[in-house]
């Protein structure tokens, strides 16, 4: 028996896990197998230590197969596993916010002259001129109440919203807030309706340009069965949390156990099978008190493993003092967080483009 244990099939590595030049990114990969066996990875003798091996494997393009092969008396075996090389990538972030609908109605309603007489927009407007953040804003169709559907929307604002669209764009989450996990089991032609349909409207009352290809899902829960068709409809990555809760991994995207366990310590993921890449949420502000944002961050940039792409995640209601669990110091949190990402060199990103948010260098 040989196993590579490092690198994790379907990892994402960047330069801060070997060392990359122009033309390669050389990483050392190391495993087990039998004491008496001789081990080469692609082709280059490893160095034994008892049963443990390693092998420094260069990588020279953006997908790599690497095959350890041991060979003795007992026979021969081998085991490969398949990694991406991030080659361009760099310190980035990426901010979600979540189960929008209250600042549509509001704008239906109130019939603001600007969208930022909307308390809600005029907030994100302030973060984005001071740190530059992009926003994306995941939409239900309708309210919790259903007393109000994005069909409602007029496109009284249509221009304005084209207008800003380089740093706030809308994309898909699900009908509605209710019921919980909506598609979890739901079939690929349930998904596609719900994600047209909301694709349709974002594109009638706010252009084209506002509209952004999805990345969460509410309740970050798919079954794998849609993972190839969405892919074909330009979904090329999905972020979700990763985190055990009893007996199962929730927010998980129905990943078996080994993938969300190393999804537990690490960015990214790439589902070969279907090509979507799985990003991890670093950290959900509404649920962070201030006093613990930096302390998160700081943990994240002192692993590289974790360092290179910070991925930030709200839910709108938070911002609305009229919500039943309104978070007073709700855009303070935020700030507190993208200065200290800003101070360090991180750039805010579509995690949509390039690979991850980072386009192929010219």
């Amino acid at each position: 028996m040989i196993r590579i244990t490092v690198p994790f099939n379907g990892a994402v590595l960047n330069h801060r896990h070997g060392k990359q030049t122009d033309t390669s990114l050389t990483i050392t990969v190391t495993g087990i197998a039998p004491n008496c066996a001789t081990v080469k990875v692609n082709g280059i003798l490893a160095t034994r230590e008892g049963e443990f091996f390693h092998a420094d494997i260069p990588l020279t393009r953006f997908d790599t197969k690497i095959t350890a092969t041991a060979s003795g008396v007992q026979g021969e075996a081998e085991h490969t596993v398949r990694v991406v090389w991030d080659k361009f990538s760099k310190p980035r972030y990426r901010f979600s916010i979540d189960d929008n609908c209250f600042f549509l109605r509001d704008l239906f309603h109130q019939k603001h002259k600007s969208i930022f007489d909307s308390l809600y927009l005029s907030q994100l407007k302030a973060l984005h001129d001071e740190f530059g953040v992009k926003f994306t804003l995941n939409l239900f169709y309708e309210t919790p109440e259903r007393e109000f559907n994005l069909s409602m929307m007029p496109d009284t604002w249509k221009k304005q919203f084209q207008d800003n669209a380089d740093w706030l764009r809308m994309t898909w989450h699900a009908h509605c807030e209710f019921p919980d996990r909506p598609y979890q089991f739901a079939s690929f032609d349930q998904v596609e309706r719900d994600y047209d349909m909301i694709h349709d409207q974002i594109c009638r009352f706010a252009g084209e340009e506002s509209w952004v290809v999805p990345t969460i899902v509410h309740w970050g829960e798919l079954h794998p069965s849609v993972f190839c068709k969405l892919h074909a409809k330009g979904v090329n990555a999905l972020s979700g949390y990763f985190v055990r809760d009893q007996q199962r991994y929730i927010v998980s995207y129905g990943l078996d156990e080994a993938r969300c366990a190393y999804m537990e310590q690490h960015d990214a993921i790439m589902d070969w099978s279907s090509g979507i890449t799985f990003t991890r949420t670093d950290i959900v502000i509404n649920c962070t008190p201030i006093e613990k944002v930096i302390p998160i961050l700081e943990k994240q940039l002192a692993n590289p493993d974790t360092a290179e792409y910070v991925d930030f995640l709200t839910h709108e209601q938070y911002f609305w003092p009229q919500y039943f669990n309104f978070v007073p110091d709700h855009k303070k949190r935020i700030e507190t967080g993208l200065r200290y990402l800003t101070e360090r060199g991180y750039e805010p990103i579509w995690m949509q483009e390039g690979f991850l948010g980072v386009p192929k260098a010219d």
